[in-house]
C-alpha cells in the first residue's frame, strides 16, 4: 500500500487540474474496485464543481460544492493520471511503469475548467482500490476516520499527546507507532526512520518514554520531532515510490535513496560515528530495521 507521504504526493499532483473544475461526466468502466461504486455515483456528482482536495491518512478527500465528498484510496496498485486535450501518455519517465492499458482504467473524471477540458483517469490493474461518498458533514462517523488519531504532520502531534497516549504501555514502540489511533497514516517505512533518527530501538516499550509524572521524556521529544521531519523530508521528495507507487506526472520520488536503516539490513549504519550495523527482525509480520548499537 502507498504510504501518507506517497498519498501527499498524489494529492498535490492533483489539485492543480482538480481544484476549481466542473465534473461534466464521471465516467465509470465497472460496477465495482474493492468495492461496489455508491449508488447513483455518477449522477451525483455530475455538474459539480471541486472545491478542494483533502486527505486524511491514506485516504483521498475530493469536496465537492453540494456537501458530497469522494473519498478516494489507492489500494496496492491505484494511481491517477491526467489527460489535457488530446495528450493520452503518462509524461516523465519511472523505473516502475504504471498501466497504461485501458481495460485498467476503471473511472475517468471528465472535467472542465474555463472551458478548458481535461481527464483525470484511476487506472487499477488489482483493483484493491475503491471510491465511497458521503456527507463532508458525516465524515468524522465514517468507519476508517472514527478511531484515527492526529496526523503526522498535524500540530496536534506533540509529545505531550503521546506521553498521554503512550503513558503505562508495554507494548514495542514499533506497534504503538503503527497502531492509528495513535497516530493516522503512519506507515512501517516511516516508524522505521523515525525510530533510528531518534535512537530508540523498534523492541522498547512505549511506557519508557514517559516520565514518572505523565509528561514526555526528552527521548519522546526526540521521537515526535523525528516522525515530523521525516513524513516532511519524503513529501518533499515525492514519497519512496517503492514498487508501483508513482506521482500523478508519472514521476519516482527520491526518498527511498535516504533511507537510513529501511531495507538496509546488513549495511553499515550511518549514524556518525557508530560502526553499528543494520538489523531487520520481525514484529507482528512487519519486517523492522534498526541499529542494535546506536538504538536504545
Amino acid at each position: 500500500m502507498p504510504e501518507l507521504p506517497e498519498v501527499e504526493t498524489v494529492r498535490r499532483g492533483l489539485a492543480p487540474v482538480m481544484e476549481g473544475a466542473r465534473i461534466i461526466r464521471l465516467e465509470l468502466r465497472r460496477g465495482d474496485l474493492r468495492f461496489p461504486f455508491p449508488v447513483d455515483f455518477s449522477a451525483k456528482v455530475y455538474g459539480q464543481t471541486i472545491v478542494s482536495l483533502g486527505r486524511r491518512a491514506k485516504y483521498l478527500l475530493i469536496d465537492l460544492a453540494n456537501g458530497l465528498t469522494i473519498i478516494a484510496h489507492l489500494g496496492m496498485s491505484g494511481s491517477f493520471r491526467i489527460e489535457e486535450g488530446a495528450a493520452a501518455d503518462i509524461p516523465g519517465d519511472f523505473h516502475h511503469p504504471r498501466s497504461k492499458d485501458e481495460k485498467h482504467d476503471h473511472v475517468i473524471f471528465h472535467l472542465e475548467t474555463e472551458g478548458r477540458a481535461s481527464r483525470v483517469i484511476y487506472n487499477d490493474p488489482r483493483r484493491f482500490g475503491f471510491m465511497e461518498l458521503m456527507a463532508r458533514t458525516d465524515l468524522d462517523t465514517y468507519a476508517a476516520f472514527r478511531d484515527l488519531g492526529p496526523e503526522p504532520t498535524g500540530n496536534s502531534l506533540d509529545a505531550d499527546y503521546l506521553s498521554r497516549r503512550f503513558e503505562g504501555k508495554t507494548q514495542p514502540l514499533k506497534g504503538a507507532l503503527l497502531d492509528q489511533k495513535n497516530i493516522a497514516g503512519l506507515g512501517n517505512i516511516y516508524v522505521c526512520e523515525a525510530l533510528w533518527r531518534s535512537h530508540l530501538k523498534p523492541q522498547r516499550a512505549a511506557g519508557t518514554l514517559v516520565a514518572a509524572d505523565g509528561g514526555p521524556k526528552p527521548e519522546l521529544l526526540a521521537l515526535t520531532t523525528a516522525i515530523r521531519d521525516v513524513i516532511a523530508d519524503a513529501i518533499a521528495a515525492g514519497g519512496s515510490s517503492l514498487r508501483d507507487h508513482i506521482q500523478t506526472d508519472g514521476s519516482l520520488g527520491y526518498f527511498q535513496h535516504s533511507f537510513s536503516v529501511y531495507d538496509r539490513a546488513g549495511t553499515a549504519c550511518s549514524t556518525p560515528g557508530c560502526a553499528g550495523t543494520v538489523e531487520r527482525i520481525v514484529q507482528a509480520g512487519r519486517s523492522s530495521f534498526y541499529c542494535d548499537r546506536c538504538q536504545h
